[in-house]
């Protein structure tokens, strides 16, 4: 299955404070803001539902998480089928390798990733819609990830996709990143039952 990285074609479209930038996957963008900064430091919106909505991003959150991970860690390939999430990542310290992969039954794009750098230097944001499979990788000696989401965390509902999927081939650029034991476990996407892959909708 194809590899997309966005850094290979972006297209920007926004307003005075923040730019969306398309990816090769439709409806996943990443979120530049404008930063206003000056001798006593910086400030800039992370999250405003109405200039989000104007951009096209108009899911509500309704739970934030944050974690903390030392270098070489990789969370994930997550998702949840029963009540699907969409995201919305950022780093606040450090840096980490973002992936989301479209895995939505039917999709034009089913299989494909995007990858980027989501840093707290850069203050990128990755909106990832339902229906996507999420990890990272943590490149700094430390990052703290935090993300918004569209639908609360369903322990029963979770599931995962195996992060070194052959036929995914993600470019994580790490050979042996610690993981939990349960993605550790996680099975390639070809072998996952279809009932258990979210299904794709043109309306989004």
């Amino acid at each position: 299955m194809g590899v997309l990285i966005v850094a290979s074609s972006f297209r920007q479209s926004g307003n005075t404070h923040m730019k969306k930038i398309a990816t090769d996957i439709a409806g996943l963008y990443l979120i530049e803001p404008t930063v206003w900064q000056d001798e006593r430091g910086y400030f800039f919106e992370v999250y405003h539902q109405e200039k989000f909505s104007a951009l096209g991003i108009r899911d509500h959150f309704v739970q934030d998480n944050q974690s903390k991970s030392v270098q070489g860690t990789l969370r994930g390939l997550h998702y949840q089928i029963a009540h699907p999430q969409a995201k919305l990542c950022r780093v606040i310290y450090g840096a980490v390798l973002d992936i989301a992969v479209d895995i939505r039954r039917g999709s034009p794009t089913f299989g494909k990733y995007v990858s980027a750098i989501l840093s707290a230097d850069n203050k990128r944001q990755m909106f990832i819609p339902a229906g996507f499979a999420h990890g990272y990788l943590v490149l700094s000696e430390s990052a703290e990830f935090v993300y918004k989401c569209s639908d609360f965390y369903h322990p029963e509902a979770e599931r995962g996709v195996l992060w070194k999927d052959p036929e995914l081939a993600i470019a994580w650029g790490f050979e042996t990143p610690t993981l939990s034991a349960k993605d550790a476990r996680h099975l390639p996407l070809s072998q996952i039952a279809a009932e258990d892959l979210p299904v794709y909708s043109s309306d989004r």
